[in-house]
């Protein structure tokens, strides 16, 4: 059964928008501080998945409890599928920022907005406008020029491959949030994510425990609180946004790293970089051109 989207007053986009920014803010503070992690010890991608979807649960557990159906977690086959593949695809997006460097792999992770928008055509009939096409393409352009992609001299291997599969399982997620949330709270949605992702981790996490550092659980959990409120705020707005519209948003999160690069890291911009920068922001501002 295909569930219809949730339908939106312009209050309520607008309303969308902000979480959506919010939540934009939210995963590049998340990011920025994995990265701070790697400078003092080495990164375990499972714990770090682990913590971030218990830091999930605790924010539910604390603002949602009563809204939080978790039996249902297990009986609603939408609810199942978010699941297993929004926790698949976390790992699998910390796998290639670790196996292929950050650049290569968040512009490959990041067609997952191409991909949102196809199937959002497809399964939902939300409208694909030229606005958002125009938007999309740009904002990938700019993304390609930020993080140097077509200038790594590696060939492509088993690890681009698991970064274009995890960026389908993010648009298949998008998709399916916008359906459940004609049926379903945000909080059992990202529940779902946050619980399947503790199944599919947890057990690769507890047997490399040893070794980290008091500064190190504190960056994990400050990381796990970063995104959780990212994912929580991102699909609250996807109640009010359609697909492609919200998808487009999340691309000024790799601007926001690369500053965060300039302002705590000592990093500097080359001319490309700026460009970069400055398409992704042109084309994440054009789909509201008419607003």
């Amino acid at each position: 059964m295909i569930l219809a989207p949730v339908i939106s007053s312009p209050h309520d986009r607008t309303r969308g928008v902000r979480l959506m920014i919010a939540s934009s803010f939210f995963f590049t503070a998340n990011v920025l501080l994995v990265r701070t992690l790697s400078t003092l010890e080495s990164v375990n991608v499972w714990l770090v998945a682990v913590v971030r979807f218990g830091s999930g649960l605790t924010l539910i557990y604390a603002l949602y409890r009563r809204q939080f159906q978790f039996r249902r977690l297990f009986t609603h086959s939408k609810l199942i599928g978010r699941g297993l593949a929004g926790g698949a695809s976390v790992y699998g997006f910390y796998l290639t920022i670790v196996e292929l460097g950050a650049g290569r792999a968040t512009f490959i992770g990041n067609t997952y907005v191409i991909f949102a928008a196809a199937l959002a055509v497809w399964l939902l009939k939300e409208r694909f406008t030229f606005a958002l096409a125009a938007g999309s393409a740009t904002a990938l352009g700019g993304l390609a020029l930020l993080t140097h992609v077509f200038e790594a001299s590696t060939s492509t291997g088993i690890y681009d491959l698991i970064a274009v599969l995890s960026a389908l399982a993010s648009a298949y997620v998008l998709v399916t949030i916008r359906q459940l949330h004609a049926t379903d709270h945000t909080a059992t949605i990202f529940g779902a994510q946050c619980v399947y992702g503790l199944i599919l981790c947890g057990l690769p996490a507890l047997r490399q425990l040893d070794g980290i550092s008091a500064a190190g659980w504190g960056l994990m959990l400050a990381a796990g609180l970063c995104a959780s409120l990212g994912q929580i705020t991102m699909t609250a707005a996807f109640r009010e946004l359609p697909v492609a519209e919200g998808s487009l948003l999340q691309m000024v999160v790799p601007v926001g790293i690369a500053l965060g690069g300039w302002l705590f890291f000592g990093e500097y911009f080359t001319f490309g970089e700026l460009v970069g920068a400055v398409l992704i922001l042109v084309g994440t501002a054009w789909l509201g051109r008419g607003r």
